[in-house]
């Protein structure tokens, strides 16, 4: 049985494929996650947040409509 991940190496992944531009990750963790001006879908700002930034992205991933965030080890 391996190990889980440690939430401190983890990274948040952003698909533009998937994202519909609801806006809910920007809302919700700016500082982590913006939109591109031409399509409206999610550009990734940080993908290594720390401390409330990473709490403020784990919202956003879990707020998220179309699940085009998570977060990965």
């Amino acid at each position: 049985m391996s190990a889980p991940a440690d939430p401190r190496r983890s990274r948040v992944a952003a698909d533009r494929e998937v994202c519909v531009g609801a806006g809910q990750c920007v809302l919700t963790a700016p500082e982590v996650f913006d939109q591109d001006e031409d399509d409206g879908r999610v550009v990734l700002l940080d993908d290594r947040p720390e401390g409330e930034r990473a709490e403020s992205a784990r919202r956003a991933v879990w707020l998220c409509p179309s699940h085009a965030l998570s977060v990965v080890p």
